[in-house]
């Protein structure tokens, strides 16, 4: 049975939506479940080049970012229905785990946590792909009230149109804020946001991170968690307690060990991830309780400030 074609009230491929050469492989992709426009995490992981589970793997790991309104589980019976009505999803038939999907704000997410060359590439054409969705709905309402032939489904409609358009702005607004910015500042109750800020650096370094603060507790220890396994971290402080040395013992006991150094002579807080080097104008652990700034500093090297601090250290 041709896919495109397949229409049930559960489970309905959305298809045909606009003939765009660059979304026409994605757009029979695009399925309403739950009355919900998403899409299989196995499509998803195919579309950006990556095994199913390394896609999962990586959602993981930036759980926060998914909310039940981003991603969700299939049920057993929703499972069935996809099998029964989409012959490329056989295999799941034998499968003991339920497929996830995710829903337009859940893709857009994923090009922000997944480290692939196509990534975001990829999620352009997708949005795409929902934006020509929403013509074809709009194109068509017509047809759709005559069908259904009652108000409430004039309204249903309109609605739809309401959460699309909201949806699609989210997405843009999501790919706006995607790059890391090179210096900016957060204001005194944004605490949430620089500790996301922060976070980032973190999870986008590839071998190393050097942290030179002079005030660091175990909170500190919790955010450089974040980091990929394999990753190799220093921290530089003025001073390492009883209590903090404490602390790193058993951190360390547990996790990927974190190295502490007394170094004494920095005023300032810097944060190097691989060779960029970020001068931050407050310590990790008081993010966004107060006003600072951050800094991308561009004329001076990872090497040559790790070189100057070995030279006094």
């Amino acid at each position: 049975m041709d896919e495109s074609m397949n229409h049930t009230n559960g489970l309905q491929p959305v298809t045909n939506c606009d003939r765009l050469s660059n979304v026409t492989q994605i757009e029979g992709r695009i399925l309403s479940i739950r009355n919900i426009q998403v899409m299989i995490d196995r499509d998803l992981a195919e579309l950006y080049g990556v095994d199913t589970k390394v896609l999962n793997q990586a959602v993981k790991r930036n759980i926060e970012r998914f909310t039940e309104r981003f991603r969700f589980q299939l049920s057993q019976d929703e499972t069935k229905e996809l099998v029964a009505n989409c012959d490329r999803f056989e295999s799941l038939k034998h499968s003991s785990v339920c497929p996830y999907v995710f829903t337009e704000q859940g893709v857009a997410m994923l090009s922000s946590v997944l480290r692939s060359e196509t990534a975001v590439y990829v999620s352009i054409q997708i949005m795409d792909a929902f934006v020509a969705m929403r013509r074809f709905l709009v194109n068509n309402a017509q047809v759709f009230q005559r069908l259904e032939m009652i108000e409430y489904h004039q309204l249903e409609i309109q609605q739809h149109q309401q959460e699309a358009d909201k949806r699609i702005d989210e997405i843009f607004q999501k790919f706006e804020e995607k790059e890391t910015t090179s210096q900016g500042i957060f204001f005194d109750g944004q605490v949430f946001d620089a500790y996301v800020f922060v976070s980032d650096l973190i999870k986008k370094a590839k071998t190393s991170i050097v942290l030179i603060d002079n005030y660091v507790d175990e909170t500190v220890l919790t955010m450089l968690d974040k980091r990929d396994n394999g990753i190799v971290v220093t921290i530089y402080t003025q001073q390492i307690s009883r209590q903090l040395q404490l602390d790193i013992n058993r951190h360390n006991a547990q996790y990927p060990p974190i190295t502490a150094n007394v170094f004494r002579q920095a005023h300032d807080r810097f944060l190097i991830i691989d060779d960029e080097v970020y001068h931050i104008g407050a310590s990790i652990k008081d993010l966004g309780k107060k006003w600072f700034g951050f800094t991308l500093m561009k004329d001076i090297t990872a090497n040559e400030i790790i070189n100057r601090i070995n030279g006094r250290h």
